[in-house]
């Protein structure tokens, strides 16, 4: 478990980034698969997955598959 300071820099690298910050205010909204979150940028789908992984692993958001989703 990282410390606190470690883990404020993880929370402050991912909200240096726009498309992240696009993501958690779209998400503010509620629960969306990849494919929707994904939709607005132009990038393909793995870039963007790189971009939930960050988000992911500062705690800032969480996924979940529901069977092939």
């Amino acid at each position: 478990m990282p410390d606190q300071s470690e883990q404020l820099n993880l929370i402050f690298r991912a909200l240096a980034d726009p498309t992240r910050r696009a993501v958690l205010e779209r998400l503010s909204a509620g629960p969306a698969p990849t494919s929707e979150l994904a939709q607005p940028f132009e990038m393909a789908l793995p870039s963007f997955s790189q971009h939930l992984d960050v988000l992911e692993k500062c705690g800032l958001v969480r996924s979940r598959k529901r069977g092939r989703v």
